[in-house]
C-alpha cells in the first residue's frame, strides 16, 4: 500500500504542483499523502501564475504552495514517485539509485506519455498540460483504489 506519493518535475511551479493538487483531490478521503518537488526547483516560489489560474478556473485552490528541491531524503520517504518525462526518471535515479522500482511516469497508463513543460509557452500550453495531467491522475487514482 502506498502511503506517500511524490510528484516531480523541473521547477516545481507548474506541472508537479498541478498534479499534486489534482491527485490529492482524486484520492480524498484517504490516508495517502501527496507532495511534490523539483529537480531544479524554484525553491520557495509560489505556483506559476498561469498554471495557478488554470487550476483555479477548474475549481482547485493553490493557496500556500511553495516549491521545494528534490533531495535523497524526500525520495527515501516516498513510496511512489511520479515524474513528467522519461529524462526525469534518470535524474531521480541519479539522486537515489535505489529508488528504481518506485519511479514511474505520471502518464504511465497513457502509453508512457510524457507531459511537456508549459513554462513560458502561453495559456494554451498550460491548458493542454493540465488536461494531460488530469487524465493521468485519474488513471493513477483508479489504480490506487479511489
Amino acid at each position: 500500500m502506498f502511503k506517500k506519493i511524490l510528484v516531480v518535475c523541473v521547477g516545481n511551479i507548474c506541472r508537479s504542483p498541478t498534479a499534486e493538487l489534482l491527485l490529492r483531490t482524486a484520492l480524498a478521503p484517504s490516508t495517502i499523502t501527496v507532495a511534490s518537488a523539483g529537480l531544479s526547483a524554484r525553491v520557495g516560489e509560489s505556483m506559476e501564475a498561469t498554471a495557478r489560474k488554470v487550476l483555479e478556473e477548474r475549481g482547485q485552490c493553490a493557496e500556500g504552495f511553495k516549491a521545494r528541491q528534490l533531495t535523497a531524503d524526500i525520495v527515501n520517504e516516498s513510496d511512489l514517485i511520479l515524474v513528467m518525462e522519461k529524462e526525469h526518471v534518470k535524474q531521480v535515479l541519479k539522486i537515489a539509485s535505489h529508488a528504481r522500482g518506485k519511479v514511474f511516469l505520471l502518464g504511465k497508463w497513457q502509453n508512457e506519455r510524457e507531459i511537456q513543460d508549459p513554462y513560458r509557452q502561453g495559456q494554451a500550453a498550460f491548458i493542454h498540460a493540465h488536461a494531460l495531467i488530469e487524465d493521468a491522475v485519474g488513471s493513477w487514482a483508479q489504480r490506487l483504489g479511489h
